[in-house]
């Protein structure tokens, strides 16, 4: 049996596209095999070969036994221990904790077991996803209101227009009515808009009128992009579940442990990395996917490294200005 091969991928911090990686290799050699051991003397009593070939035939057959009910002890010991352990941490249904599986699933996404949370954690994480569950309405006042905020953050000096105005486009809606635009993204993606420009002005700014490198003819719409991002990350993080099970979202609990605001943070830093990585690419507006799925994949390399235990941790933070 040759030995596993193993490899380990370790970005630079000072990555943001992923094009520079350390790899380290181990590797054992195959193990050799040893040549079959023949008795050529054929004046051999053929009682004698008779009795020890039926010996050998019974061993052979015993050691098959032995290997197989070892095999099926094993399965039953791993299978009790993943039951056990689901129980501890109170993942699902007991049929779905029986029976679920936390390898790779459909989606692609590296699943592990949930882990157990700290009271901190849970309140947190449930406050996180109550805000995800809450759609934008453009009839509440509260909403208008924080539409009005991020206006005045954007453009202080110019006048607010109305809820349905071509004004809208400048900030990169698609239509004259914001409140179109939102969909899966809900309140929390102008929430999250909202925190951007308040924390990091500069960047909110710079990112708002396409200031960075040589931009494309046809760029991507800067407030449109802010839902997507939200909504990618939500599932990144794999929050529209009870608990994350994802690597990603596993380590993202253990950043909200640490901060309140990890996942407003979070979406600063996706943002100024989808702007970094679509002027790498020299993108133009129908790439802007392909941009998206190429951020989340950078994001998920940044959030495995071992060395992060929050946001202002991760190697892209440092593209963010104040």
């Amino acid at each position: 049996m040759s030995s596993s091969t193993t490899l380990r991928r370790r970005l630079h911090h000072g990555d943001v596209d992923g094009s520079r990686r350390e790899h380290y290799e181990t590797s054992g050699l195959d193990a050799l095999s040893e040549p079959l051991l023949v008795d050529d003397h054929r004046d051999s009593d053929d009682k004698y070969v008779e009795k020890y070939a039926l010996q050998g035939l019974w061993d052979d057959e015993r050691t098959k036994v032995q290997l197989h009910w070892t095999f099926v002890f094993s399965q039953l010991i791993a299978q009790w221990a993943q039951w056990l352990a689901n129980i501890v941490i109170g993942s699902g249904s007991l049929l779905g904790r029986v029976f679920s599986t936390h390898l790779t699933p459909q989606d692609g996404q590296k699943r592990l077991l949930a882990p157990s949370l700290s009271p901190l954690q849970e309140e947190r994480l449930k406050k996180l996803q109550a805000r995800l569950k809450v759609p934008f309405d453009g009839t509440q006042v509260e909403h208008q209101d924080a539409l009005k905020q991020l206006w005045r953050l954007a453009y202080p000096n110019r006048e607010i227009p109305p809820p349905k105005s071509e004004l809208w486009k400048e900030m990169g809606w698609q239509g004259q009515d914001p409140s179109t635009d939102f969909r899966g993204g809900g309140f929390i993606s102008l929430q999250n808009l909202i925190y951007f420009a308040e924390k990091y002005p500069e960047s909110f700014q710079c990112l708002l009128h396409k200031q960075d490198g040589k931009r494309a003819e046809w760029e991507y719409p800067f407030a449109v992009a802010g839902v997507n991002i939200s909504f990618m990350l939500a599932q990144m993080l794999d929050l529209q579940t009870g608990k994350p099970s994802s690597l990603s979202g596993v380590r993202f609990l253990e950043l909200l442990a640490e901060d309140e605001m990890a996942f407003d943070d979070l979406y600063c830093v996706a943002f100024q990395m989808m702007d970094a990585q679509w002027l790498a690419k020299r993108a133009s507006y129908m790439e802007f996917n392909d941009v998206l799925k190429s951020t989340r994949t950078q994001l998920e390399r940044e959030l495995e490294l071992e060395d992060v235990s929050g946001v202002k941790d991760l190697p892209a933070y440092n593209l963010l200005r104040r």
